[in-house]
């Protein structure tokens, strides 16, 4: 499974404090272990619903802490990772 880290996601990632940016790494490493369904049970990957982002359908959601999601597309063998943040500011 290959991962893909989108520019609006580094943005993101990089004002993230210290400690979500550690827990954002153990989160994505637990994706990639075991990318397929079921998904890590610790992820709560989800699809999420209506339009999340413009221009884009079949967004998927994942757990980073109770309050920090992480947004992706998962396409074949490709999880594209478009977002990360409060959980309050994509829903």
């Amino acid at each position: 499974m290959k991962i893909i880290r989108t520019d609006p996601f580094k943005k993101d990632f990089g004002k993230l404090p210290d400690d979500i940016k550690r827990q954002t790494e153990k989160a994505l490493k637990l994706l990639a272990t075991n990318p397929f369904h079921p998904f890590h049970p610790s992820l709560h990957i989800k699809k999420t619903k209506g339009e999340i982002m413009k221009g884009f359908s079949d967004i998927f959601e994942g757990r980073i802490t109770k309050s920090y999601r992480f947004l992706c597309l998962i396409k074949n063998d490709v999880i594209t990772l478009l977002r990360c943040g409060k959980h309050d500011d994509f829903f």
